[in-house]
């Protein structure tokens, strides 16, 4: 009998919500295309192309029902553009909404605008990735809570704030090269322009360049990814005209661990530790382990239902992970779970002083417990 324990995939891929933007009756129409997500517990929020944001909770009565995520609000953005992206910060209950180049701020979790002027001319913004892990907060107040940092990234400049109640400027750092995408740890900056991903030590105010998006000649535009790993890493995709590497990177511009490595440039990344997933272009998903830099499982492209409508296709278009946690239904929670007999200790004070485990032998002392599998 072969003993070798069964390899387990890190994830399954689930279905939350079952088709919230597709109550027009004539499937022709366009429907708005969700661009962006973000989730934190029991809350889901998704920003539209349509200028919509949408928040969709879980009930805890329906822990077991496969998209029981259902519709609580749905509101228009001020600017009445796309929402490009949302920031969640759990530990001063806001969200920060990017659309037509200006941030919005929202209450969490009911998603009511914030009294303070939105931040405008805003090509891309990063808030601090050690402030977003923090958890929500144990009181109401804020006053007691540290405020969160974060950089928000103009044409020539970069400006420094940080927010709680109030939004308070900090410093302007001046950008030689306009920035397409942004990500921050403590006082490190990585930021992609046009060509290059550079570093910035914020407290320092200096920069220098890392890598080239693309190794190759006349590849065209590549789409930049970073991602932070650690409080002093950062994840780097550059693409060299046969593949795609990934480079791990220290705010001192260090290379650390090895590298990872992808066949074609992805659609999307990002990170939940220890994994990096991608989507690929065939929508497919690879996941690869940063311990090891090597691929672990591949979660293959969706079926697409026979004569389904080009609005109604089942494409995959991003990737997000909660830093906070988010609650998935599994109708697969009975099945994990068993009975198993748990002996029960006996005389504890005296095993203890004797050094020595005595355990009870009747049969009358064993307790049921459920143990996951």
């Amino acid at each position: 009998m072969d003993a070798t324990p069964a390899v387990v995939p890190p994830y399954e891929l689930q279905s939350l919500v079952d088709a919230v933007l597709s109550d027009a009756d004539d499937l022709s129409l366009t429907l708005p295309k969700i661009l962006c997500a973000q989730g934190i517990g029991p809350d889901l929020y998704a920003g539209c192309s349509n200028g919509e944001l949408l928040r969709l909770s879980l009930h805890r009565d329906s822990l077991s029902e496969i998209g029981s995520y259902s519709l609580v609000s749905r509101q228009g953005i001020p600017s009445g553009k796309a929402v490009d992206d949302i920031v969640l910060t759990a530990s001063i209950s806001r969200a920060l909404v990017l659309s037509d180049r200006n941030i919005f701020i929202y209450t969490l979790p009911n998603l009511d605008l914030v009294g303070i002027q939105p931040m405008r001319n805003v090509v891309t913004f990063a808030v601090d990735e050690q402030h977003i892990r923090r958890g929500p907060p144990k009181t109401d107040s804020l006053h007691h809570v540290d405020p969160i940092d974060l950089c928000v990234l103009k044409r020539t400049s970069i400006a420094l704030y940080s927010l709680r109640e109030r939004l308070i400027f900090q410093k302007d750092i001046p950008l030689p090269s306009r920035a397409t995408l942004a990500r921050r740890t403590g006082k490190y900056l990585c930021f992609a322009d046009q060509q290059f991903y550079n570093m910035i030590d914020l407290e320092a105010a200096s920069l220098f360049q890392l890598l080239p998006l693309s190794q190759a000649e006349d590849s065209g535009p590549v789409k930049p990814f970073i991602l932070v790993i650690s409080d002093n890493e950062f994840l780097i995709l550059s693409w060299t005209g046969a593949s795609t590497l990934g480079l791990f990177i220290t705010g001192d511009g260090d290379p650390v661990r090895g590298t990872l490595e992808w066949p074609k440039h992805p659609k999307a990344v990002t990170f939940d530790d220890p994994y990096v997933m991608t989507l690929m272009p065939d929508d497919s998903i690879e996941i690869h382990s940063i311990e090891s830099q090597t691929l672990v499982q591949t979660i293959p492209p969706p079926i697409q239902p026979f004569n389904l409508p080009p609005s109604m296709l089942l494409d995959r278009t991003a990737l997000f992970s909660a830093r906070n946690g988010l609650f998935v239904p599994s109708a697969q929670r009975s099945t994990k779970l068993r009975k198993t007999s748990v002996p029960l200790l006996r005389n504890t004070k005296k095993a203890a002083t004797e050094n020595v485990t005595t355990t009870a032998p009747n049969d009358d002392l064993e307790s049921e417990l459920i143990d996951p599998l």
